[in-house]
């Protein structure tokens, strides 16, 4: 059995070897521990820090991807390599190591393929209360969505198995820690999330630059996420709400006009554009649904073509 342990990096030369010198070489019931980074076209000495420290693995792109490709590469790359299961965590040392045993334990015991790391949030002195609520919000929206119970969707301290990771495909460029969660749900995985420690900041959270544009891009992940894995219930209640509207107006066109006020034409065009926009968007609702029928089909085919290579590759 092997894990490894993937690190996302960007300009992480300050904290990497911190965050390095915590990760364990030995973890009860693997018989290999080794390490890698994603290197997100750094430019500073993250990558000779991470050969420093004795990182097994180096994942490297030449320019900035962004999180959530640097996450997928990572699994490739650890799928490549033989990993039967995997670790992320951050190269901020954000997360406490030693905990990770107790993050595998669900998939050594065959009782999940999926674990996340639940951070004590309100218990996070240097977490803002616009961070505590957006990921309160963001977990409400996940467990929606997936019909899980994982408390702490935005924790980027999770494990998977093989099989879990070949399942995985991230969409969104922001970060990949909601839309996971969803497809694992929706796929039937089981998933579970574990109580986790974490440390002190070693450096403010590069997602969250700025209090308005984390929020702007946390909302449009959420809205997204609904519209991608819940495109049939996303359209149909936008198409409710704009019918509904136009009905209503139709209604009080009918009061004022058999009230003997004839007037009040406006409501009457109104009304007839909400009702058409309405049904129009409960069409594409159906097609909606048919083209997610479609993404899980390619979805099956993405994920038999990589159980054939990778198995290859482990004979």
């Amino acid at each position: 059995m092997k894990l490894i342990i993937q690190i996302p990096c960007y300009n992480e030369a300050e904290t990497l070897a911190i965050a390095l010198g915590e990760l364990p070489r030995e973890v009860e019931g693997f018989d290999k521990v080794e390490w890698l980074i994603i290197n997100d076209g750094s430019t500073d000495r993250t990558v000779e820090v991470a050969k420093e420290c004795g990182v097994d693995y180096i994942v490297d792109f030449k320019h900035n991807q962004g999180l959530a490709k640097g996450f997928m590469a990572g699994l490739k790359e650890c799928l490549k390599q033989g990993a039967d299961v995997i670790v992320n965590t951050d190269a901020d040392n954000q997360y406490e190591a030693k905990d990770i045993p107790k993050l595998v334990k669900p998939i050594l015991d065959g009782k999940a393929e999926y674990v996340v790391g639940e951070r004590p949030i309100a218990q996070t002195e240097h977490f803002s209360p616009a961070k505590k609520f957006l990921q309160k919000l963001g977990s409400w929206v996940v467990r929606k969505a997936s019909k899980t119970n994982i408390p702490d969707a935005p924790s980027g301290f999770r494990a998977m198995s093989r099989d879990c990771a070949m399942e995985l495909n991230v969409y969104n460029n922001y970060t990949y820690t909601l839309e996971t969660i969803i497809q694992a749900g929706q796929k039937n995985m089981a998933i579970t999330s574990v109580p986790i420690r974490t440390n002190e900041d070693l450096r403010p959270s590069r997602l969250l630059s700025s209090i308005p544009n984390y929020i702007k891009k946390s909302v449009v992940t959420i809205v997204r996420i609904f519209a991608v894995y819940q495109p049939f219930q996303f359209f149909m209640t936008i198409a409710a709400i704009l019918f509904g509207l136009g009905f209503l107006l139709g209604l009080r066109y009918l009061y004022f006009y058999f009230s003997g006020d004839a007037g009040h034409i406006q409501s009457v065009i109104l009304s007839g554009a909400l009702m058409g926009m309405g049904v129009q968007t409960a069409l594409i609702a159906f097609v909606a649904d048919l083209l997610s029928v479609n993404r899980k089909l390619l979805e099956e085919q993405r994920v038999e073509r990589m159980r054939e290579k990778y198995n290859k590759e482990d004979k």
